[in-house]
């Protein structure tokens, strides 16, 4: 069963001999879902392989693959912190996916939100990414494209994040990807932001030099690049290269 971890990755040695079949793949938190499902696919696919799961934000991912962290594979949001951790890549990263943002508000939330110019106005309140996050690099480029003169209310480390806090009605509003307003179902109502389509983040994926399976590690980025993978990120609302 593929392990999911949220947070930071220890720098620790990966073990003895039963670690040897782990594959360790660190995602950006907007690929949850996506990687977990095709985690379940690769370890059916692949007896006696587990697949450890470590999402994050792409930029906190990328800083840990320089640092030497024990893992196989990385996936971020955007290429320029896949850029970042370079030095760390065993192979030419390969572009799988694409997403645009959209904003979310909470179904029954206790101001209501009919659309992009009640934040826009500062009527509504809402909250982002860290303009390190890919999330929020993306969010600060559109927002000067729009000229959004009102700030969010608060930043957060990463896309799930941001979702968390609408879900839980802890904002009037905030900016996701358009694939984590579709994980998110019925708790949020979404609203298109204009010029989103045309400012995209697309998302790369590598095998890292420190991977202790790097034949494995391969093998799952071609599950992600395969017609398997392609039905996967579809299905959850990504666009597909």
């Amino acid at each position: 069963m593929a392990l999911a971890i949220v947070g930071t990755l220890a720098l620790s040695g990966c073990g003895g001999e039963d670690d040897e079949q782990t594959l360790t793949v660190l995602a950006a938190a907007s690929l949850t879902e996506t990687f977990t499902a095709l985690a379940e696919e690769f370890e059916a696919e692949h007896t006696g392989v587990t697949v450890r799961l470590a999402f994050d934000s792409s930029a906190t991912l990328a800083q840990q693959a320089l640092e030497g962290a024990p893992a196989d594979v990385l996936a971020t949001a955007d290429e320029r912190t896949m850029d970042l951790a370079r030095e760390a890549l065993a192979t030419e990263p390969r572009t799988f996916a694409s997403n645009s943002l959209v904003l979310v508000a909470p179904t029954d939330g206790r101001t209501e939100v009919d659309g992009f110019d009640d934040v826009a106005s500062g009527r509504a309140s809402y909250v982002a990414c860290v303009p390190t996050a890919p999330c929020g690099a993306l969010w600060s480029a559109l927002a000067d494209e729009q000229q959004v003169e009102a700030e969010p209310v608060s930043l957060e480390v990463d896309v799930k994040a941001v979702l968390a806090r609408v879900v839980a009605d802890e904002a009037d509003a905030g900016v996701v990807y358009a694939t984590d307003a579709v994980s998110a179902g019925e708790d949020v109502v979404t609203f298109p932001i204009p010029g989103a389509d045309a400012l995209t983040t697309t998302y790369p994926i590598a095998v890292l030099e420190q991977a202790r399976e790097p034949g494995l590690a391969q093998e799952f980025v071609e599950l992600v690049l395969s017609a398997v993978g392609r039905d996967v990120l579809d299905a959850a609302g990504f666009s597909l290269p």
